[in-house]
């Protein structure tokens, strides 16, 4: 006889209920996944068997619509694990899927994980106790991105220079202190009832406009690198120009929406990218504004070469050819992307882009901040 599969296949039904039918439990981590086929079951494996903080621990597994077997996995898994419970998420999109599950959730905390991550045996633990000692609303920690080749081996080395980023805090795997943002974050259960869900209109940037509105509402994010897991960031330079292009466009809508301003590093790329289309045709004019274009891709290029020369000294020079390649993907695409945005949703006030959206892949994006 088969083992109850706790599986909700109707995510209309009232979600209130189901969270006051059960007792609680410490965290409830929920992974939002659609074709994971790859990694999904070794990702339920790595949370459910962490080392427990006190009390309970469930996992929410939100199935997008899945086409390649995963919700199979998911189902011999559950017969296994019975805090295990899987939803169903017509919208395919990674808020909506993960909106259902907050509300579904017991936890007294509230974990975002991704199906493409590993993480520490003591991920939840740590960030339990972090949040504790720190009275921080969200807390996360040290995403060391890892490579499988040698395109993705450089990228994640890319990843954490402060040159592909502008030095945003989250990507440096070593600092511990307040944040503007966190990967992933495990957050108190009061702070989604407090400020809301995530919103679902943004397909990318969700976590950055989240943890701008609980810093605008009062609230503290916290990151620590006792809170550890891994990730495999892209496998091209295409597919990372392409990330990139979708984390400008969205930073635009972010802050559209919340009335912030961006940090000046979110600001320089897409302004970078402007200078180059513009003062080409400005030098048709007046042939010595050429100098100033020249002038500026030159200082870029040895920026890129300089901080290559840095990160293959310390990692090795096999990666250097490449490098001067990935922090342009980082730069560029995230400039063309944030440009893309200010047209669309400043001056022509369109809704988003379907080329510049993505289907529920949660943790392709766990660098969900770009730039943040």
């Amino acid at each position: 006889m088969h083992a109850y599969v706790p599986v909700i296949k109707e995510p209309s039904r009232s979600t209130a209920e189901l969270r006051t039918a059960l007792p609680r439990c410490a965290v409830t981590a929920i992974v939002p996944c659609r074709n994971e086929r790859a990694s999904i079951e070794s990702c339920v494996r790595s949370i459910l068997e962490q080392e427990k903080p006190e009390g309970d621990v469930e996992l929410i597994v939100v199935d997008g619509l899945s086409t390649d077997g995963t919700e199979e996995i998911l189902l011999r898994l559950a017969r296994q694990y019975p805090s295990l419970t899987i939803m169903t998420n017509p919208k395919r999109t990674m808020p909506s899927g993960v909106n259902l599950a907050i509300a579904a959730a017991r936890g007294r905390y509230i974990a975002i994980m991704g199906a493409h991550n590993r993480y520490a045996p003591d991920y939840l633990r740590q960030a339990v106790q972090v949040l504790e000692e720190t009275q921080a609303d969200n807390a996360g920690g040290s995403m060391v991105c890892e490579g499988e080749s040698y395109v993705q081996e450089a990228i994640a080395l890319a990843h954490h220079s402060g040159f592909s980023a502008g030095g945003a805090r989250w990507h440096d795997p070593l600092y511990e202190g307040p944040a503007d943002t966190v990967f992933g974050g495990v957050y108190r259960r009061e702070v989604f009832d407090r400020i809301g869900p995530f919103d679902e209109e943004l397909v990318r940037n969700q976590d950055d406009e989240l943890n701008l509105r609980l810093v605008q509402q009062g609230g503290r994010i916290w990151h620590s690198p006792r809170i550890k897991s891994w990730y495999k960031p892209r496998r091209s330079l295409r597919s990372l120009f392409r990330q990139y292009v979708q984390y400008g466009y969205w930073r635009v809508r972010v802050v559209q929406k919340r009335k912030a301003a961006a940090a000046l590093r979110q600001y320089v790329p897409g302004a970078f990218v402007f200078s180059l289309i513009a003062l080409p045709v400005v030098a048709f004019l007046w042939s010595p504004v050429w100098w100033l274009w020249f002038g500026e891709m030159a200082a870029y290029g040895l920026c890129a070469l300089g901080m290559s020369f840095v990160v293959a000294l310390r990692n090795g020079w096999r990666y250097f050819p490449i490098l001067p390649l990935v922090f342009a993907c980082y730069h560029l695409g995230y400039g063309i992307g944030f440009l893309h945005g200010v047209m669309d949703f400043v001056l022509l006030r369109r809704q988003g882009r379907k080329t510049f959206s993505t289907l529920t892949r949660p943790a392709e994006s766990p660098e969900t901040s770009g730039l943040s």
